[in-house]
């Protein structure tokens, strides 16, 4: 369950690692009007899962601390990041905010049942330098007059990382439940985008692919596969290996021609993939442990 757990958590990164190609081809649409579009169809799956299955209704009959997390986790997420990024240069909140990842592993400690070692805490290390090598191609410079964006951004990994710690203590709530926190920061974005943005429509039907792609995948299924990863899986492991989205989301936007390659993206290769083989020793331990004999 552990090893499978695990894996279902990886595929949400790897979704995740689609999200800056499918964004760049979304067209101009506004962060929030974006938001509240892709959470409303991440939604759809569950709610045609209700239309079939009535009776898994009731799993959403869950406690108050279960809904505030979730909600908190997904538009609060969402929320800090937009304001991060209005407040920011880009480049610098968005290394800030992928803090999240060591968090999560260092904060794995506090959760009963795991035990943090030193060969998790370099991977998740080695995940971070490899992603300041790809966000660092056009220089890192923090200046102080962006305190309120740096605040949102460190905020930002703070309320991830959270989430998924706390969701891990929730195992026994069934992921449906990801339906109902879909559909409430659908809604809240859009109260947000009413407030504070003009709307603007895709322009082509390739852009309202691209929205409709971005909600059935990073903005919907990801979040479903994450929620039973980190409920289920080695949430150490995952949290290490979370570094590589930003990396396969460049490649990507290589091989799209949205960026081009440099030696960067090599060092980068290199520390993520080490950093999460490192990460994931125990879990490629017990294999060999059992061939030795008693």
């Amino acid at each position: 369950m552990k090893i499978r757990g695990t894996l279902i958590g990886f595929t949400a990164i790897l979704m995740w690692s689609l999200l800056a190609l499918m964004t760049a081809a979304s067209g101009k649409v506004p962060p929030f009007q974006m938001n509240a579009m892709t959470f409303a169809i991440g939604s759809l799956p569950g709610l045609i899962l209700f239309a079939i299955r009535p009776q898994r209704i009731a799993l959403l009959k869950q406690p108050a601390k279960v809904w505030i997390t979730g909600i908190g986790g997904l538009f609060g997420y969402h929320f800090l990041y937009f304001t991060a990024l209005r407040n920011a240069p880009a480049v610098e909140a968005g290394l800030i905010a992928y803090l999240w990842p060591l968090l999560i592993v260092v904060g794995s400690a506090l959760l009963p049942g795991e035990r943090l070692r030193w060969y998790h805490v370099a991977g998740a290390l080695a995940g971070l330098f490899g992603t300041i090598a790809i966000v660092s191609r056009n220089g890192l410079s923090f200046d102080s007059a962006y305190t309120l964006g740096y605040g949102a951004a460190f905020l930002c990994a703070f309320t991830w990382s959270g989430y998924s710690l706390m969701t891990r203590s929730f195992k026994r709530v069934s992921t449906d439940v990801v339906t109902g926190f879909c559909l409430a920061t659908s809604l809240l974005s859009l109260v947000c985008h009413m407030a504070l943005e003009t709307t603007v429509w895709p322009a082509s039907g390739a852009e309202w692919a691209a929205v409709a792609g971005l909600g059935l995948l990073p903005v919907g299924a990801a979040f479903y596969a994450w929620d039973y990863g980190v409920k289920n899986g080695d949430i150490q492991i995952i949290g290490a290996a979370s570094y590589a989205a930003p990396l396969l989301s460049t490649l990507i936007l290589v091989a799209s021609g949205f960026a081009q390659a440099d030696w960067r993206i090599l060092v980068a290769c290199l520390l993520i993939t080490g950093g999460a083989v490192l990460a994931a020793r125990d879990l490629l331990r017990p294999a060999k442990a059992e061939r030795q004999p008693a």
